[in-house]
């Protein structure tokens, strides 16, 4: 330590204070350049007054651009002499000392420049002052950046250090905390902090503050590289990745580090940004490092290649191959050839196989007699010795696809040679390029014997197998060859449906349906997107083969298991379930209606609502809305033609509460008339007038409608619908099928004044309407037949009267003459009545398109009424003759 200043030592062993320190150092500085000053001035004034007098102004010149001339040198620290000169001038060290220096650096100078050299002039001195400051100025740049801790607190950072050095850890601490505190953008007392934690043993704690200190001082490379050891250490992949990447900021050309981040980017499975820091592996690599290139190269093409990313994987073999051809090996060409075959470059692959594994492939002109006598041009191939199976395979199967057969023979009489327990794999590339351009017969000796083998009698052999005996036409083979598939892999959907093809085609319907089973359980179904779209696929071959076959009740199961997977949360919200019964005698499906309480819930049902969303999305993919919506109508009217109308309900009421399907305008609407139709065949005219009172609602004008609302509230006894037609009535007052709706309500319910001013609203509408005209007359002659009615006679008169009148815009016939037979009979003119019944006993019945006779056939009608007549008078003769001629069965 002698040479630090006495202070220094003072300071550094403790003794003092930073703040004594600081004192003492001014006064000392003081001190020497007061004497510094005193010596220049004495010296320089004894010196320049001669060298003034006799020195002319061209010497002047001279000393100064020697005076530069000797400051383009520089020594080995980089500051130039001139610099050093300076330095020494200033801080009073001897001529002789300059002269010691001056003869080491330049050998050459002689004494008179020595002396011109060792008297500065005050210009000089300026001179040199700012070659000075230009000189720390590029220092300054080529050193690590400058410290952003103030010059107040370094002291405070050593004394630091040293509490640290001392192993007094808690000082050493507190100091850092404060000179954070007061600098928190300087780095030296994060790194000591994060080594006193290191010395600890708290490795955590370590890391974190290395971590501030490395991004407060973000140049430091080899920091941030011993970051991301560190945090490999603590298995922390993503933040050594980070690490890495910091230090390539600030050197971006090392190989080390880009390997290293590579390889840890390969460990979560980022393989993109992997396989690009390869690449710059790649491009860094010097040429003379030809064997890495070719290693690196080919780990990336296989990367590439397991990645599918196939195209990638060809530039970059293709790159190795064209920089270092003196170094491709055998693999190389095995690898490339794999890579254009796999992209259906086979002229490329050819080219790579015979330009660098020594094959040969000659085009000659041969002369054939067989017929006409013509040149044709044939392929001749040779291959060495010693050139590997793969090879030679992988340019047969080029071969192959380039419609280039006549020098097979011999590479496959060389294939054969081969033991298909060891290069089986070799067997099945050859065979499936035969298979690939139609080559049946070529295809078939290879999967024969790849069947009989112990090591590739698989799956997807048997498969390749039946495909090539289906294509020849063997259909019997095939039919096994499926079947062998289907036992191996019974997950195996084309196998499966290939195997019902045949059996349906080798007329074996049973066998057909059995390889069409279903091959996963409901639990997968619900979880499984994958196995249902699989399931799907199957259901859907399996539908279409039952209904050929004409199994109604085995069509209608799998429609059911196909619209389930779909409506599985829209049947819950309907509360209907798919059960299996055997109410037929065989076990089938139906829709059932279930209580709220058996529905599961809300929490299965939330996870069940993410389940269906997801295998939604899957199911969509295989058939569309519209398909869907057709699968949907096949169940229907299979229900329908079952009648199992009940269950055609529950199946309309599910579909009613799944979106897709209720947000259709057109489809919701007929989703409510199929539902409409199978209430009222079902019998269940209560919900059948649900259905209809909201299609009225929508469309109140259609009499079609009406007609069916009429039919339905006659069926169920229900008198709901009065106050729905009233209220309507309000809405509507000139619709003329609400007033006689009104009218007839009115009227059943007894109150004829109200029917009556509904049915006169309806008169006035249309006066010739025959129902009207009726209508009025039997409420006029209803009302004349109560106990206590006032103007009976006019009650009378003006019932008859529109009576008469719908008699003459009804026509004489069999209808009229009852109904107006029936007003006489009720008010006990007897005689009048009889002579109406007789009248239309006379007549026949109606004819009308689409109704049978017997529906509007009133002989009965008016047989009976006559004989209750004939009954009351005492004729009981005539009256047992009316019943026996018109009312016996």
């Amino acid at each position: 330590m002698s040479g630090f200043s006495p202070e220094l030592i003072d300071y550094l062993e403790g003794r003092i204070s930073f703040e004594e320190f600081e004192k003492r150092r001014e006064e000392r500085k003081s001190l020497d350049q007061k004497d510094t000053a005193t010596k220049t001035v004495t010296g320089d004034i004894a010196e320049e007054v001669p060298e003034a007098a006799s020195a002319s102004t061209s010497g002047k010149r001279t000393a100064k651009r020697r005076v530069y001339d000797e400051s383009e040198g520089e020594t080995s620290d980089g500051v130039s002499k001139s610099v050093h000169r300076a330095f020494a001038s200033m801080l009073g060290e001897t001529q002789e000392e300059e002269e010691e220096a001056e003869d080491e650096d330049n050998d050459d100078d002689n004494d008179e420049d020595e002396d011109a050299h060792e008297q500065f002039s005050p210009g000089e001195v300026f001179a040199l002052e700012m070659e000075l400051n230009r000189e720390n100025k590029k220092m300054m740049k080529e050193k690590r950046p400058r410290s952003k801790l103030p010059r107040a607190l370094r002291g405070l950072m050593g004394e630091a250090n040293i509490k640290f050095a001392r192993g007094e850890r808690e000082e050493a601490i507190l100091m850092c905390m404060e000179i954070v505190r007061q600098a928190p953008l300087a780095h030296e007392p994060f790194s000591t902090l994060a080594m006193i934690y290191e010395d600890q043993g708290d490795m955590e704690k370590s890391l974190q503050f290395e971590l501030i200190a490395a991004h407060l001082n973000p140049s430091d490379t080899e920091q941030w590289v011993r970051l991301a050891e560190m945090s490999l250490e603590q298995d922390n992949i993503k933040q050594s990745i980070f690490c890495y990447s910091k230090a390539l900021k600030y050197n971006p050309t090392n190989v080390r580090y880009l390997w290293e981040r590579s390889s840890l980017y390969e460990q979560l499975g980022e393989h993109k940004m992997a396989m690009d820091g390869y690449r710059r592996i790649l491009n860094l690599l010097p040429p003379s490092d030809g064997e890495r290139f070719m290693q690196l190269a080919r780990d990336m093409a296989k990367s590439y290649y397991e990645a599918s990313d196939v195209s990638s994987a060809i530039g970059v073999i293709e790159e190795a191959i064209a920089k270092h051809q003196s170094l491709v090996a055998v693999e190389d060409v095995n690898i490339a050839a794999e890579l254009f075959i796999a992209n259906k470059q086979y002229d490329k692959a050819v080219e790579v196989i015979t330009q660098y594994s020594g094959i040969l492939l000659e085009k000659r002109i041969e002369i054939r007699t067989s017929g006409d006598t013509k040149a044709v041009e044939v392929v001749h191939c040779f291959v060495p010795e010693g050139v590997p199976i793969d090879i030679t395979v992988k340019l047969m199967v080029c071969l192959i696809h380039l419609n280039i057969l006549e020098p097979l023979n011999p590479l496959l009489t060389t294939l054969m040679e081969q033991n298909p327990e060891e290069v089986g794999d070799l067997y099945l590339d050859v065979a499936e390029a035969f298979l690939d351009v139609g080559e049946y017969n070529s295809a078939l000796p290879l999967l024969s014997a790849l069947v009989c083998s112990e090591r590739y009698n698989l799956a997807v052999v048997w498969l390749r197998h039946a495909d090539c005996l289906k294509a020849l036409g063997h259909m019997e083979q095939a039919a096994d060859s499926y079947g062998k598939v289907v036992e191996m892999a019974p997950l195996h959907l084309d196998a499966r449906i290939s195997l019902s093809t045949l059996q349906q085609q080798l007329n074996r319907p049973e066998k057909a349906l059995e390889a069409l089973e279903p091959m996963y359980d409901p639990d997968t179904l619900a979880q499984d997107a994958n196995a249902a779209q699989q399931e799907l696929k199957l259901l859907l071959h399996r539908s279409t083969l039952l209904f050929s076959q004409g199994r109604q009740y085995d069509y209608v199961d799998t429609l059911f298991t196909m619209l389930a997977m779909l409506l599985k949360v829209a049947m819950n919200r309907a509360q209907v379930c798919l059960i299996s019964s055997s109410k037929s005698g065989e076990r089938h499906l139906h829709l059932l209606k279930v209580s709220r309480d058996k529905i599961s819930d809300s929490d299965d049902q939330e996870s069940a609502n993410c389940d269906a969303k997801a295998i939604f999305a899957v199911l969509t993919s295989v058939l569309s809305k519209d398909d869907w919506w057709g699968l949907l109508l096949k169940a229907v009217y299979a229900l329908c033609d079952l009648s199992r109308y009940n269950e055609a309900e529950l199946l309309v009421d599910s579909s009613l509460e799944y979106y897709s399907f209720y947000d259709d305008r057109q489809k919701r609407k007929e989703l409510e008339y199929f539902g409409l139709s199978a209430a009222i065949l079902d019998k269940n005219f209560r919900k059948a007038y649900t259905y209809i009172r909201i299609m009225i609602m929508d469309n109140v004008n259609n009499s079609q409608l009406w007609n069916i609302f009429t039919q339905v509230t006659m069926h169920s006894q229900d008198v709901r619908h009065h106050r729905f037609c009233l209220r309507l009535m309000l809405k509507h007052p000139e619709n003329h099928a609400l007033c006689l709706l009104n009218g007839h309500n009115a009227f059943v319910s007894g109150s004829f004044k109200h029917a009556l001013g509904q049915y006169v609203q309806a008169f006035r509408a249309k006066q010739n309407e025959t129902l009207t005209n009726l209508c009025i007359g039997l409420t006029f002659i209803h009302m004349a037949s109560q106990k206590y009615a006032l103007k009976r006679h006019a009650l009378v008169v003006q019932g008859f009267s529109f009576l008469t009148r719908y008699l003459d815009l009804r026509g004489p016939c069999q209808e009229s003459y009852y109904n107006l037979g029936r007003g006489l009979h009720q008010l006990g003119l007897v005689h009048f009545a009889i002579h109406f019944y007789q009248k239309a006993l006379e007549v026949p019945p109606l004819k009308l398109e689409g109704i049978d006779e017997d529906q509007v056939d009133l002989r009965r009608e008016i047989a009976y009424n006559l004989a209750l007549i004939y009954q009351t008078s005492g004729n009981t003769t005539m009256a047992r003759r009316m019943l026996y001629m018109h009312c016996t069965v």
